[in-house]
């Protein structure tokens, strides 16, 4: 990764877990805004970042949920 990447990563994971903490599923936008006023490459960097992030943790949710009715739905031996 470039500088700007792992720079933008770095706030992202930090953005989402404060995002958990706070209970604000939109902070991510507001520290997209505030980025993007000095520094367009990285908040293009931050959102591609946390659009990664966030579509990972949608599916890892998918994958679970199918995996858990798939083990209920099985029979017991």
């Amino acid at each position: 990764m470039s500088f700007v990447e792992d720079l933008a990563d770095t706030l992202a994971r930090d953005t989402l877990a404060a995002c958990i903490e706070l209970d604000d599923d939109r902070l991510y936008e507001e520290v997209s805004k505030a980025i993007a006023v000095l520094s367009p490459t990285l908040q293009e960097a931050f959102m591609t970042s946390i659009r990664i992030r966030l579509a990972e943790q949608r599916g890892r949710r998918h994958l679970e949920e199918t995996l858990r009715k798939a083990r209920a739905a099985k029979p017991k031996e």
